[in-house]
């Protein structure tokens, strides 16, 4: 029995992978974005009609003390989990522009939350008529296939920003922190904890060179899941602590805690720090910038400025770090925090992969005259690195070319866009 594409997201999955040898790999991909996109819009659909109950609740839903609890008893759907589409459904309400994105499938449902969430207890600070333009640039951050969660929050980031106010960020506020720690009946330990993101910060940064993937001496990948991986590492950190708190070299560096600002924004004096204008534009400010977990209010940063170790690097007007000591093959101590300044990871499109987990790859190769210095550098994560050294089983080569803007620029071969357009390197959304 043959597969068509139209039939594999239409139809059932039920004896559908012993068929799919039958479709190519361009059919293959357009199968799995058409039905992501399905997903989506079933997605809207429930919420819509969850939310329509919940306004006209019948005996089954008022019996089940809720439409989120009645929807997880009749699913295969966890409570929680049922709880927050009935939510999110009730907030959407009072802001159509959110939910008419949300029902063309064009914003997803984690997305939807956090911009209905900024837009329930926006910043003190920001007028009523403000909200529309907040709401079109939350939007614009959280739509589209390139939208992730850390533009999302960086708008988030840079809107409290503009309407600066006493209140905490929630994402910063220390008086929510949680750690349970409990054993189990079998002997075991359950370990549940809920932190501010400075504090992640450093977890992850601590954590960062003990939890990475470990080939076997014979080259065999690390066969350990992320999950089993994080524990080990979290076993080595609280075996070294207890061994006077030894600590590995991260990225050529001692674990710590790295955040990038912009000295005029780190400035406490009003008169020095930028400051939003009729004629300027969101990304003329910045927010802190933390490795692992995005942004960071300036508040928190200059707090954290007060006490700590202050590196310097000098950009250009497009925010490029200029060059220094080009001298040897190997990248130098200052050279790499340039690079995590501009790139913040691995710059390969779509990638998400943090400075901590990146090589510094010559664009033209060292052995071919390839000079180490900025303008011929590049951050990549290990599987992008090999991708540019020609990773077996690919077909074609990725280009890496240095823009006017003084960033990476990355050119597809003509097996992934026939017209090769260049594409930006992954760095932080600015709006």
């Amino acid at each position: 029995m043959s597969v068509l594409l139209s039939d594999v997201v239409s139809g059932s999955a039920v004896g559908l992978r012993g068929r799919l040898w039958q479709l190519t790999a361009a059919e293959l991909r357009a199968a799995a974005v058409e039905a992501s996109a399905e997903i989506l819009r079933l997605e809207a659909v429930r919420v819509a009609v969850v939310d329509e109950l919940s306004l006209r609740p019948d005996d089954q839903v008022i019996a089940s003390r809720g439409v989120g609890a009645w929807l997880a008893s009749n699913t295969m759907l966890q409570v929680r989990d049922g709880k927050k589409i009935a939510a999110l459904g009730a907030a959407l309400r009072p802001f159509p522009a959110v939910a008419a994105r949300f029902d063309v499938g064009d914003c997803s449902f984690d997305h939807a939350v956090l911009i209905v969430s900024f837009c329930e207890s926006p910043p003190k600070g920001m007028p009523d008529e403000a909200m529309p333009r907040c709401i079109d640039l939350l939007l614009a951050a959280a739509s589209g296939v390139e939208a992730t969660t850390t533009k999302v929050r960086y708008v988030i980031a840079t809107l409290e920003r503009i309407f600066e106010s006493d209140e905490i960020p929630p994402a910063e506020d220390v008086d929510r922190n949680e750690l349970r720690i409990a054993s189990t009946l079998n002997g075991r330990v359950v370990v549940r904890g809920d932190f501010d993101a400075l504090t992640g910060e450093m977890l992850l940064s601590a954590l960062s060179n003990l939890t990475m993937p470990t080939p076997a001496p014979d080259g065999t990948p690390d066969a350990r899941s992320a999950a089993k991986r994080t524990a080990d590492g979290f076993t080595e950190l609280i075996r070294r602590y207890l061994d006077c708190a030894k600590t590995g070299m991260d990225g050529g560096q001692r674990p710590h805690v790295n955040v990038h600002i912009n000295a005029r924004d780190l400035a406490e004096h009003r008169d020095c720090a930028a400051t939003p204008t009729d004629g300027g534009s969101v990304s003329d400010l910045d927010v802190g910038h933390m490795p692992w977990l995005g942004p960071l209010s300036v508040s928190q940063t200059r707090l954290l400025g007060c006490d700590c170790f202050l590196s310097t690097v000098l950009l250009d007007d497009h925010g490029a770090p200029l060059d220094a000591k080009p001298g040897k093959r190997l990248v130098t101590a200052e050279q790499r925090v340039a690079l995590i300044a501009r790139d913040q990871g691995c710059a390969f499109p779509g990638c998400t992969c943090v400075p901590a987990w990146t090589d510094a790859h010559h664009i033209r190769h060292w052995a071919n005259g390839g000079p180490t210095v900025m303008n011929n550098l590049v951050l990549l994560c290990r599987s992008h690195h090999r991708l540019m050294h020609r990773k077996s089983g690919f077909v074609g080569k990725w280009e890496i070319r240095i823009g006017v803007d003084n960033k990476p620029w990355f050119i597809p071969p003509p097996s992934i866009d026939p017209q090769q357009h260049p594409r930006p390197a992954n760095t932080t959304f600015k709006t």
